[in-house]
């Protein structure tokens, strides 16, 4: 059986395994439809007897998660209801649930994932990449944002304090090899290789018993996920970033260049945001 959400593509044809496409042309932005549908999509997997593994991929072969969508009014997603199971914002409810489900999931990364795209990656149990194809960064520092959806929060556990700093401070772009040697991914696999081993590993796993997997995986939980009361401040953090005078500057600019568009500033945005602050001063 195959449902579908206005982004998201859901096929369950197996009870054990079920996959999630991404499909929100033209650059698969993050938006407050696509947190309805993840809330939704999370219900479900928290609930489910029988699903046990699930994959998210993207049908746009260029963009994984390209990032939140900033032409929207932010008052759309900062007012939308925290009347989730941890009383926190939709988005980190979403992201929280995800990590704490008792269904493994699967990230398959063949394109770009920055920003809040990043974030979904971060809070899904594995990560595996193109060594191709992948991107991933937290772009946020270098327009002047600060991250919200909790990556400060994940990247330590994930690459250590000092990697977490480098890939959040110099919003820089990690391809699949590089994240792989950070930690920020599982592996990079080569792209003629990544369908059939993700569907490997996948596969296995979902053979085996639910319960052994939801216990083990809570387990593990317990001493690598931080505590989710330090994630609202920083998503406080980011709205009243997004608000400041140097964010607006090099919004604008960045927008003006080719931002939300599928341009050179969206498929190379770790070069571009090196020379942005230049660009937006006019100098």
């Amino acid at each position: 059986m195959a449902t579908r959400t206005p982004q998201l593509r859901i096929d369950k044809r197996s009870a054990h395994r079920w996959n999630v496409t991404f499909d929100h042309p033209p650059l698969n932005l993050i938006d407050p439809d696509t947190i309805r549908g993840l809330l939704a999509l999370v219900g479900e997997l928290e609930t489910d007897s029988e699903v046990r593994v699930v994959v998210f991929d993207s049908a746009d072969p260029d963009f994984f998660l390209a990032h939140y969508d900033i032409t929207w009014d932010p008052a759309d997603t900062i007012s939308m209801p925290a009347d989730g199971p941890t009383g926190m914002h939709p988005w980190l409810d979403a992201l929280a649930r995800l990590s704490s489900a008792p269904v493994v999931s699967i990230a398959k990364v063949q394109g770009r994932a920055r920003g809040a795209g990043s974030e979904f990656v971060l809070a899904c149990d594995m990560r595996f990449a193109s060594r191709e194809r992948a991107v991933l960064a937290q772009l946020e520092v270098g327009l002047g944002l600060v991250p919200g959806g909790g990556p400060m929060h994940r990247l330590p556990y994930l690459v250590g304090r000092g990697r977490a700093l480098e890939i959040l401070l110099a919003s820089n772009d990690f391809n699949g090899e590089l994240a792989e040697r950070y930690g920020y991914v599982n592996r990079a696999v080569p792209e003629a290789e990544i369908d059939e081993f993700v569907d490997t590993i996948a596969d296995r796993i979902a053979s085996f018993d639910k319960s052994a997997l939801a216990e083990t995986k809570h387990h593990v939980d317990e001493v690598t996920l931080a505590d989710y009361a330090l994630m609202p401040a920083a998503l406080d953090e980011f709205w009243r970033s997004v608000a400041r005078e140097g964010a607006q500057r090099r919004l604008g600019q960045a927008i003006k260049d080719g931002l939300q568009s599928r341009s050179e500033v969206e498929l190379d945005t770790g070069h571009y945001l090196a020379g942005l602050d230049a660009a937006s001063s006019g100098k």
